[in-house]
């Protein structure tokens, strides 16, 4: 799915991670950082997604952020991120 979204127009980074959810059990979240001077919206995203990808593998909530959390060897930090989605829940 991260193969996917890094594809649409404005994408420069993305990590997909599982939020809990009290009807499905889990939930795919797509945190996203745009490229310089683009605004992708979470409406294009879905399309972009739809237009590729099965409907129910699709994210169901986009993230927008200003650069993703790393490590000192530039791994993201899908923990980090899913403590960003409790901690707003």
């Amino acid at each position: 799915m991260e193969e996917v979204l890094l594809t649409a127009p404005g994408v420069a980074e993305v990590a997909v991670v599982g939020a809990p959810d009290p009807e499905w059990g889990e939930v795919v979240v797509a945190f996203v950082v745009a490229q310089p001077g683009a605004a992708p919206s979470a409406e294009a995203l879905d399309a972009h997604c739809l237009a590729h990808i099965a409907r129910f593998k699709r994210p169901k909530r986009y993230v927008f952020l200003d650069a993703l959390p790393k490590n000192h060897y530039g791994k993201v930090l899908k923990t980090e991120l899913r403590a960003r989605l409790s901690a707003s829940a």
